[in-house]
């Protein structure tokens, strides 16, 4: 009975812990094909982006928190530098398309966010995520939000390529110098 209880808790905490994705990504895989909604709310699909140009795709865990900002406000510095190259940036989480509004409008991001709420776009790529909502609270413009989260994914980086290859791809994301490290990639394709 005690390791029946013990393998119970245990598959408990499993199913709590990071979703089990699927799929592997790899560099030289095709980008996956989605549509999901932007900032905007509007309808961005992949086919629309991927084989067109550059496109740099950043998963984040979430709107308005430390390494998540650091990272979004990296890349909105150094986005013309980029563009210069051809390349376009997405940002993609669990947050919710007004989420993303209050995140650009408070911190002047100048880059289409995607919002991921069932973790969709992140299972596409072989992203791990964690299901269930978490919901923080930010003073924006002198009023209390509650911004709520569907999923929250792992921090990785994709490069597509103009041919709509997948041409890096890092894990091991390091937020506050991701886009410098994008700049080096990007050069290098070049």
């Amino acid at each position: 009975m005690k390791n029946f209880l013990l393998s119970v808790t245990a598959l408990a905490l499993m199913t709590q812990a990071s979703y089990a994705i699927d799929i592997t990504l790899k560099v030289g895989d095709k980008a996956p094909e989605f549509t999901v909604k932007d900032d905007a709310g509007k309808d961005w699909k992949a086919s629309d982006h991927f084989g067109k140009k550059i496109v740099v795709v950043y998963f984040y865990p979430a709107d308005m928190t430390g390494g998540c900002t650091a990272q979004a406000c990296g890349f909105r510095d150094d986005l013309g530098k980029l563009q210069g190259k051809n390349v376009e940036v997405v940002g993609v989480s669990g947050d919710s398309v007004r989420n993303h509004q209050l995140f650009k409008k408070v911190h002047n991001l100048n880059f289409t966010l995607l919002a991921d709420p069932t973790g969709e776009v992140a299972a596409a790529f072989g992203v791990p995520f964690t299901k269930g909502e978490k919901s923080i609270t930010r003073e924006i413009d002198g009023k209390e939000e509650v911004l709520t989260r569907g999923v929250t994914t792992k921090r990785w980086t994709f490069v597509v390529d103009e041919k709509g290859e997948v041409v890096y791809k890092n894990e091991q994301v390091k937020a506050a110098v991701d886009s410098k490290k994008i700049m080096e990639v990007v050069s290098n394709l070049k």
